[in-house]
């Protein structure tokens, strides 16, 4: 009889805490247990989780007894080696419990828990769907409770391990998380034309088409069925279902569309956009690059024999895209898997229709507006290597995590954007440096693109880390366009501007709107306006949750916190001296629009920011009306700098420059730098020159001289000796701590506390303890704590010598409740 082994297994669980546990494995499932497979496991008082095994090992552990796991949830690992490689470095180097990684890399299809909620799937159909006994119980409780939990279904089924059953059930598509209903992405639909099955041979066609030719009066129906079969094509009895409102916009008449449908030659069906644009690619030609693309493409080839990352630098217009193309194809040509990052994917609909129209099915969108059921399929299919699916994801930060497996490229594009880093909650990672570290773990290649680079990327290419690839000419040689200064000080004193219009500005929005062009404002400010003062007494209605005044919305007429939420009517008489001499300071988006409206009447006026984006298809309605020409003037927050492309813009106003420059953080020029430029690249896109207008107070300003002259280089090797001189990154790595809790003197004592501390360590790097600007939010106190360390210092050892201080300071009995946020390299 063979020796009975006693194996234990290190599981990560999904909570923040950094250490693996050890649990043993029943004799039963030893030859079942793998490692990267997830199991069911105890944790606390009666509360099961699901984990990931990471290592199989026969050592009891010595400080606690291991208790048994419970159920093995699959058949095959379902994260790669790489992939836990990755999460470890990421739990080392951004100081974040490996939990927390773990929690932020999986699905939550993945985790499910004793708490996780279950409802009913809202496409479930009992009568489609066999059930056993137990599915048909849980389904029945489900009918009268709606909302259960997994440790309420296993007390009905009397069926302690539910996990297994859960899965089941959800691969079904009979039940689902109830988080995934409340977050499902509804996908934009639209009414399509649809040729039915009678007509889709040769033989029945040319009969419909003879038909038609015999009777005059069906010329427009002929018309409708070619325009179908034109742009839809005909391969294989198929063709292609087309949006109704395009073929109107071609030319084809709506009675005679609705005269085919009533005679079954045609059906109109509202379909999911996304469905039908997986069209085969064999339709669409490759674009054809211009000389310069071409040498830019080149160059980049050349300098990946000897460099793992290349940035290539192509002004706004140079068709940085069209080389993505070619080298994605190229990749696929070699069979590997193509990661390319974008900043924020609802701002890339744009992007993707391009990549689809010459991809087709090869490309997979993964972010985490996505349900977990989309999300894990895409999971899957990436994991088993899929040679005909899902080859090049596009993705937000998040798609990093999933489970590649051959990957060759790693595309960044906007790679100096600011949302490629989490803030909350942890591991607050850079997804640009992420997809960088990814590739060097598969020997991959990654193209960093942008026309703004951050300075950390543009340094590492003086210092000879990175290439470097210059694309320094628009495409079709459109000239960049001409950018002028609106003198907002002397327009004040000389009363020429018009509220928060210089004369200037108005005056060329009316040339611009004679040329039948349309026109982008950038105001970096939603709402109305930020401040309600009293003239009297200075009072200013402010948030009860945090040190920061309360924004006016005029378009739902509240005061509205922009950190926490809180909400209150406006108020009518000052609450302090009883004056009703109230005043407004400042402009948003919203009041912009408003004063606009008056100033020129019938002009169509659309605005774009947080707040007129929310329902469902918000972004991508604005987005087409601004391109079929419905809206003259488009006024935005920062979402209108981001990689669109527009053919009639021919004016861009940026109305308050001064309130990028004046922000108090070291990062405040190079991101006025790149936001201005970003804006002022949406004009004269195709064969037009465009011009921008600059409105500010300081028009000598050096960051504004240099957006005008279009001199990035300039400006950065400014800003490096300025970041050399003040130990800022690039030269130096910034680690804050951010000490948070309710009671603002505990804030202080330990602010000083841990303070003292780093600084027995790191000296004079430290800075801080210092309040925020906005001191408290969500009724938290904050206190901020910078440590600056030489980029040449050992980061792993630096990293260990802080976690050492941090479990010092969290030994103090009172500072138990204090929450220590720590954050490094912040954006």
């Amino acid at each position: 009889m063979s020796e009975r082994v006693t194996l234990f297994v290190d599981v990560i669980l999904p909570i923040a805490l950094s250490q693996e546990f050890t649990y043993r494995v029943p004799f039963e499932l030893n030859d079942s247990i793998q490692p990267l497979v997830r199991v069911i496991v105890p944790f606390g008082k009666g509360k099961l989780m699901t984990g990931i095994v990471t290592k199989i090992h026969q050592e009891i552990p010595t400080l606690y007894q291991a208790k048994y796991i419970e159920h093995i949830l699959d058949e095959q690992a379902i994260i790669t080696e790489k992939q836990y490689l990755l999460w470890k470095w990421m739990a080392q180097y951004y100081m974040a419990p490996i939990g927390d990684v773990m929690n932020a890399a999986l699905p939550s299809n993945f985790k499910l828990a004793s708490e996780t909620k279950i409802v009913l799937h809202p496409d479930f159909d009992e009568q489609t769907i066999s059930l056993d006994d137990r599915e048909f119980t849980i389904v029945e409780a489900l009918s009268i409770q709606e909302v259960l939990d997994l440790k309420e279904i296993a007390e009905i089924t009397g069926i302690k391990t539910i996990q297994p059953i859960i899965k089941k059930m959800m691969e079904k598509r009979i039940i689902l998380a109830q988080e995934e209903l409340n977050d499902k992405f509804t996908p934009k639909t639209g009414l399509f034309v649809v040729l039915t099955e009678n007509y889709r041979t040769e033989e029945q066609l040319n009969l419909l088409f003879e038909q038609l030719q015999a009777k005059k009066s069906s010329v427009k129906q002929e018309q409708v069925l070619l325009q179908l079969l034109q742009m839809g094509g005909f391969k294989n009895q198929q063709v292609t279902p087309l949006l109704r409102k395009t073929m109107e916009d071609n030319g084809c008449s709506l009675s005679a569309i609705n005269t085919l449908e009533k005679q079954g030659v045609l059906r109109i069906e509202r379909l999911e956009i996304s469905r039908i644009q997986t069209e085969d690619k064999t339709k669409f030609e490759f674009p054809v690059l211009s000389d310069a693309q071409q040498n830019a493409a080149t160059s980049i080839r050349q300098q990946f024999e000897s460099k793992e990352t290349v940035l290539l630098q192509g002004i706004t217009g140079s068709g940085k895209t069209e080389i993505y193309i070619h080298l994605i194809k190229e990749a696929l040509e070699k069979g590997k898997q193509v990661l390319f990052l974008v900043p924020e994917i609802a701002l890339t609909t744009q992007l993707i229709h391009r990549l689809r129209a010459y991809f087709g099915a090869q490309i997979g969108v993964y972010h985490s507006k996505f349900n977990a059921n989309e999300r894990v399929e895409i999971w899957n299919k990436v994991l088993e290597n899929n040679p005909h699916q899902f080859r090049i994801i596009v993705g937000a930060r998040s798609s990093v995590f999933l489970p590649f497996r051959d990957l060759g490229l790693v595309i960044v594009d906007e790679e100096h954007e600011s949302s490629y880093k989490q803030q909350d909650p942890s591991p607050r990672y850079n997804g640009r440096d992420i997809g960088i570290v990814l590739s060097h773990f598969f020997k991959a290649k990654t193209l960093l693109g942008s026309a703004t680079p951050s300075i950390e990327s543009y340094q590492n290419t003086r210092e000879d880390k990175y290439g470097l690839v210059e694309l320094n000419e628009r495409f079709s040689q459109v000239q960049m366009p001409e950018i002028c200064c609106a003198d907002m000080k002397k327009e004040r004193i000389n009363k020429t501007a018009n509220g928060h219009f210089s004369k200037f500005l108005l005056e060329e929005m009316k040339a611009a709107l004679e040329r039948n062009e349309q026109i982008i404002l950038f105001q970096n400010r939603r709402g109305y306006t930020p401040i309600w003062t009293c003239e009297l007494c200075g009072y200013s209605p402010n948030c009860k949750n945090c040190d920061t005044t309360l924004n006016y919305h005029k378009h739902s007429n509240i005061l509205k916190c922009h950190h926490c939420s809180y909400q209150t009517p406006p108020i009518g008489t000052c609450p302090a001296c009883g004056s009703n001499r109230l005043k407004m300071l400042g402009f948003g988006t919203e009041k912009v629009e408003d004063d606009l409206a008056l100033i020129l009447p019938g002009v169509r006026i659309a605005r774009m920011d947080f707040d007129s984006t929310r329902s469902k298809n918000g972004y991508q309605q604005i987005i087409s009306d601004f391109e079929s020409r419905n809206i003259d003037v488009l006024i935005g927050t920062q979402m209108v700098a981001k990689g669109l492309d527009f053919d009639h813009v021919g004016l861009v106003g940026i109305l308050d420059a001064d309130m990028l420059l004046n922000k108090t953080d070291f990062r405040a020029f190079e991101k006025a730098y790149q936001l201005m430029s970003q804006v002022a690249g949406r004009a004269g896109r195709r064969s037009k020159r465009g011009k921008v207008v600059i409105q500010t107070g300081n028009p000598d300003h050096w960051v504004i001289q240099k957006v005008m002259e279009h001199n990035y280089t300039d400006f950065a090797i400014n800003e490096i000796i300025e970041r050399r001189n003040y130990h800022y990154p690039p030269f130096y790595k910034i680690v804050q701590f951010t000490i948070k809790h309710k009671d603002k003197d505990l804030v202080n004592e330990a602010a000083d506390d841990f303070a003292k501390r780093l600084r027995t360590v790191f000296q004079e790097r430290v800075l801080g303890p210092e309040f925020p600007v906005i001191a408290r939010i969500q009724n938290y106190y904050l206190k901020e704590i910078l440590v600056k360390i030489e980029q040449s210092a050992p980061q792993k050892k630096v990293k260990e010598r802080l976690h050492e201080l941090t479990d010092q300071f969290y030994s103090v009995p009172r500072f138990k409740s204090i929450r220590l946020v720590i954050n490094v390299d912040p954006a």
